[in-house]
């Protein structure tokens, strides 16, 4: 359910050129409407995403899904740019529902099966079906507008099937948390870590945001990129790509789980920036060689990165309050969806891509550089204790 709802959240990423050459709007607009799926997110993760602590997992899931399908409906029942903007923030509220929800949800199950072992192999599923998740969706919606027909249509009717039979399948699972009767009053998120561990909490949550932001620029105008400045096509290339950069963040995290935290982050600081460059010296020659590469390493070292801030917070979060402070990591890292976004599609409206791109890789070497400065100054027995949570 966890993959399926990410990978739904992508499926739009190969459709925007679509979208742009019928309706005629610019990278500009393509990037509002990625960034209001992103603050949608946001305020649901700030207004919502903590409740499954208090009323279980599976009671949150099941409306965040049944929302995700309604998003689906209105893309393709409302398909000009209202529409495509409505559709995306419910996705958005959807989204932020499942994130923290799943992932707590994924550590419970472990925990309950299996009590004596670490949840490290938690912590993998859920980085992977994250990531790998938002992946499979540009892939899924490429290949169908590629060689199916309605290519706006077909890749929302398959994506409501597959969220129907996530649904049934969450129906049947066990819920792992029981809500307890004593009264409750409603309040927004808030962060819940002890104050010892509040500046690796930080560290973590700019990690997030670095990570979210370099994926949300292979999300938002990687296709764009593909089609105009290096002159591919090709609907199923875009979706290849995208979630080629995505699997790389997933099976990184997956061959290099078992490393401690702080050996992930220096992999980590160790990718994403040769991989930024390549991306960048791809557009000036350009390249598609170079591109494709250039994605591949950093995409690598942002999932291996990520995966070593979510394990961090998850060694350090109350056993209690895990959803909360997991919604607290996710709510940082959706800023750097947003944000960092709007920032580069607006400099595409000043600026050539190449120079735009330029500036971009450069602030998030530098934010990645002082997040891994960050991470890497905390003593060995915190790395030991987040690898072996």
């Amino acid at each position: 359910a966890f993959a399926t709802v990410m990978a739904y959240s992508a499926v739009p990423t190969p459709l925007y050129v679509l979208y742009q050459r019928r309706d005629g709007f610019g990278s500009f607009t393509v990037t509002i409407v990625f960034a209001v799926y992103a603050l949608g997110v946001i305020a649901s993760l700030l207004l919502a995403g903590h409740l499954s602590d208090r009323f279980g997992r599976r009671r949150l899931l099941l409306p965040a899904l049944a929302l995700d399908a309604l998003s689906a409906v209105v893309f393709l029942a409302w398909p000009s740019l209202p529409g495509l903007l409505l559709g995306r923030v419910l996705c958005g509220v959807a989204t932020g529902l499942v994130t923290a929800t799943a992932a707590a949800y994924l550590g419970d199950l472990w925990r309950a099966a299996r009590p004596r072992e670490p949840t490290a192999r938690a912590d993998v599923v859920a980085t992977a079906a994250n990531i790998g998740g938002m992946g499979s969706g540009p892939l899924l919606a490429g290949v169908l507008a590629e060689w199916v027909a309605g290519p706006l249509r077909t890749p929302f009717l398959v994506a409501i099937g597959l969220l129907l039979v996530a649904l049934l399948g969450v129906a049947l699972a066990p819920e792992t948390v029981a809500p307890p009767r004593t009264a409750w009053h409603y309040r927004p998120q808030r962060i819940v870590v002890p104050r010892e561990a509040r500046g690796r909490f930080l560290a973590a949550c700019c990690g997030g945001l670095a990570c979210f932001a370099s994926f949300s620029l292979f999300s938002s105008i990687g296709p764009s990129f593909l089609s105009g400045t290096l002159h591919h096509r090709s609907h199923a290339l875009a979706g290849a790509v995208t979630c080629a950069i995505f699997l790389a963040g997933a099976l990184a995290q997956i061959l290099l789980a078992r490393l401690a935290a702080r050996r992930q982050v220096r992999l980590g600081l160790a990718f994403v920036p040769p991989g930024l460059a390549l991306l960048t010296v791809a557009l000036w020659l350009p390249s598609l060689a170079l591109f494709v590469a250039g994605g591949l390493l950093a995409g690598a070292g942002v999932g291996v990165l990520f995966k070593g801030c979510l394990g961090t917070v998850n060694a350090i979060a109350p056993a209690g309050a895990r959803a909360e402070a997991l919604a607290g990591f996710y709510l940082a890292a959706y800023c750097g969806t947003a944000l960092p976004t709007l920032g580069m599609g607006l400099a595409l409206q000043l600026l050539p891509a190449r120079v735009a791109l330029l500036g971009f890789a450069v602030a998030m070497t530098a934010l990645v550089g002082a997040v891994g400065r960050l991470l890497l100054r905390e003593p060995a027995r915190d790395a030991a204790l987040s690898a072996s949570r």
